[in-house]
């Protein structure tokens, strides 16, 4: 007996949805079991930490602290702001205060060379690194004091030119925070994981770029990146071109998310999704298979009354879902928040995320730190005309 084709698309898109829950399970456990590998010798290279600020975000302070508080023999930190009336000015100024044996250098410099300012803030920095092992870590990460060794060790290899790591949000307090917390907790960084399962070395996060100075000189420095919208995903591009690969460390670090406003999250993940939609258009127009919970709901909206495969397609349905679930309570599942306390939100996120993936086909315009800029199929920012 023949199926209709309303019964087989459907089916496809359960079968989908549950394949996606269990492998994005897989690839979190893979995680998990992954055992790092500790570094044999002695031998820590000295490493000039560079940060980038703009404004005194929630979590300023702690987040700068834990990069004074490493257990690393040598090691320099560079801030850099682009005005002077910065408030992180003042945090700055606290921490060095508190740590006056950790070499920090502050440079204020209003110099634009590009679109992106976060790099043209890195570009008014680097002259005063010391090092030739760099890290750029953005404002927002808050590292463990094991963080410096954890990134400098893969730099050992000399096949691997850039290291990187993934990341847990940590919401601030509000329903808008934690929202754009499990956009990242439960659907962008398992997707990341479920990439690199499969051996793809494609990612590279502003939390934490870690290369030597030759290899950046090799890429044509920081100006190369200075007008793009995904600049660490360009860095990690130019790298690979060299013929090097990008390593993911052991280490998970934490970055406060704060979202005050329904319209700040919406902007933000619409300049996730269009930087997503520029890095790679084809893939992204088949995003909707990540989206478990949304496609296997459709799919059983799809199946006919009294379908013979009801049985195959409402276990497909409970895999997704439960899978959806799993995902959900596993990154908290060392205490830090309740299990269940956000379980409720679960479909407004899902609905969001689908609502603004659909959004992003309409519109190239993004906003970032208050300025927006039309974004081209390069990735090139330019403000509008």
């Amino acid at each position: 007996m023949g199926h209709s084709a309303g019964e087989l698309l459907a089916l496809a898109a359960l079968a989908l949805a549950a394949s996606y829950s269990i492998l994005t399970l897989a690839a979190l456990i893979g995680w998990k079991l992954r055992r790092p590998v500790r570094r044999a010798g002695p031998e820590r290279p000295p490493v000039t930490v560079l940060k980038p600020l703009c404004g005194a975000e929630p979590g300023l302070y702690e987040n700068l602290r834990s990069f004074c508080e490493q257990d690393y023999p040598q090691f320099q930190l560079v801030f850099g702001v682009q005005d002077s009336n910065d408030a992180a000015l003042l945090v700055v100024e606290r921490v060095m205060s508190e740590f006056p044996s950790v070499p920090i250098q502050l440079v204020v410099s209003p110099l634009q060379h590009g679109s992106n300012r976060k790099v043209s803030n890195l570009i008014n920095m680097l002259p005063r690194a010391s090092h030739d092992i760099l890290a750029i870590s953005d404002s927002d990460a808050c590292v463990g004091p094991d963080y410096l060794n954890q990134i400098t060790l893969p730099l050992s290899d000399p096949r691997v030119g850039l290291v990187t790591c993934i990341y847990r949000g940590v919401p601030t307090r509000g329903i808008w925070s934690r929202l754009g917390a499990m956009y990242i907790n439960e659907w962008y960084i398992p997707s990341v994981l479920l990439a690199w399962l499969f051996g793809h070395q494609g990612f590279a996060s502003g939390l934490t770029l870690c290369l030597r100075r030759n290899t950046l000189r090799a890429i044509g420095g920081l100006r190369s990146l200075v007008d793009h919208l995904a600049d660490d995903y360009r860095l990690g591009e130019l790298v690979r071109g060299l013929g090097l690969r990008i390593e993911l460390a052991p280490c998970v670090l934490d970055t406060e998310h704060h979202e005050p406003t329904l319209a700040m999250l919406t902007r933000h993940e619409m300049r996730w999704m269009r930087t997503l939609q520029v890095l790679k258009p084809g893939g992204f127009r088949c995003l909707f298979v990540t989206f478990s919970a949304p496609l296997a709901l459709a799919g059983i909206a799809l199946l006919p009354a009294l379908s013979p495969l009801a049985p195959i397609a409402w276990t497909l349905f409970g895999v997704s879902i439960a899978g959806r679930v799993i995902l959900h309570l596993a990154h908290r599942l060392p205490g830090e928040r309740a299990l269940f306390a956000d379980l409720w939100l679960l479909p407004a996120r899902d609905a969001l995320v689908v609502w603004i993936w659909c959004r992003s086909f309409f519109t190239s315009r993004v906003t970032w730190r208050g300025q927006q800029f039309d974004v081209d199929a390069e990735g090139i920012m330019r403000t509008p005309s």
